[in-house]
C-alpha cells in the first residue's frame, strides 16, 4: 500500500451509521498513530484512539504497537505480511476476533498491513476467533458464489465471497445494513465499479443489484448496522 502521510482530525468520520459510504483507493489519506512504524487510513472513527473505529493499517517491518484492551472488542483481517501478537503469528489471510476485555501486544518482524475494526462487538458476543487460510471452509453460495462463514453473532455474520468473472446475483436488501471491503478484482453494481481496497457500506433496508466482471473476493458483514424504525 502506497501511502503519504497526512495529520487531520478525524474524528466522528462517517459515524452516521445510516448514511451509505464509499471510500476508494484513490481516496485513502494515511495518518500516523502514536507507535513508530505504524500508520492508518480512518474509514470510521468515533475518537481519535478509542471508540468505534474501522480503518486499514500498516506495520512496517519490525514494529510494534504498545499494550492495549479492547473494550469492545477487536476484528482483525490479514492482508498482507505476517501480523503476530504474545499468542502467535497470523500470516495474510487471516481472520480474528480478540472478544471484548481481550488484551494484547501486537509486533511484525516483516511487516504487515491489516483491516481493523476496533469496539464494534455486541457485549455477550465473547468467542475469540483466528482462522488461517489453511482452515478454510467454503460452501456453495447462491449462483456460483464460494461463502466462507468466519463468524455469526445474533443477527450480525461475516463472510469471505468469492465471485467467478462475469457472475451476476440477484437484487437484494441489505436488513441491518451490509459493509465490504474489496480483497482482490474489482466489485460493481448499478451505482460504480469498486476496486481492490475499496471499502462499501450500505445502511439498513438498502438495496442494491451487485456483480462482478473479473474474478473477485470480498470481505462482507451484514446486520451490524442501526436498523432504527
Amino acid at each position: 500500500m502506497d501511502k503519504e502521510l497526512k495529520q487531520r482530525d478525524f474524528t466522528q468520520l462517517n459515524m452516521d451509521l445510516s448514511a451509505q459510504v464509499v471510500v476508494l483507493p484513490d481516496q485513502h489519506q494515511w495518518v500516523t498513530s502514536p507507535a513508530d512504524g505504524v500508520s492508518r487510513i480512518p474509514l470510521e472513527r468515533e475518537q481519535l484512539e478509542s471508540g468505534h473505529t474501522t480503518s486499514l493499517v500498516t506495520f512496517a517491518p519490525g514494529s510494534s504497537f504498545p499494550p492495549h484492551e479492547h473494550p469492545m472488542g477487536e476484528e482483525i483481517f490479514v492482508l498482507e505480511g505476517v501480523f503476530s501478537d504474545e499468542e502467535g503469528d497470523y500470516p495474510a489471510g487471516t481472520y480474528i476476533r480478540n472478544p471484548p476485555g481481550s488484551k494484547h501486544k501486537p509486533f511484525t518482524r516483516e511487516g504487515c498491513a491489516l483491516f481493523v475494526k476496533l469496539d464494534q462487538f455486541h457485549p455477550d458476543d465473547n468467542e475469540q476467533v483466528v482462522i488461517t487460510e489453511e482452515q478454510r471452509e467454503w460452501r456453495q453460495g447462491i449462483g456460483n458464489l464460494m461463502v466462507l462463514s468466519l463468524h455469526a453473532f445474533g443477527d450480525e455474520s461475516t463472510a469471505l465471497v468469492y465471485w467467478p468473472e462475469n457472475e451476476v446475483f440477484q437484487p437484494h436488501t441489505h436488513r441491518g445494513g451490509e459493509e465490504i471491503l474489496v480483497l482482490k478484482g474489482e466489485f460493481c453494481d448499478e451505482y460504480g465499479k469498486y476496486p481492490k481496497h475499496s471499502w462499501i457500506r450500505s445502511p439498513h433496508l438498502s438495496q442494491h443489484h451487485p456483480f462482478v466482471e473479473q474474478e473477485t473476493l470480498i470481505l462482507v458483514k451484514v446486520g451490524h448496522l442501526p436498523q432504527g424504525n
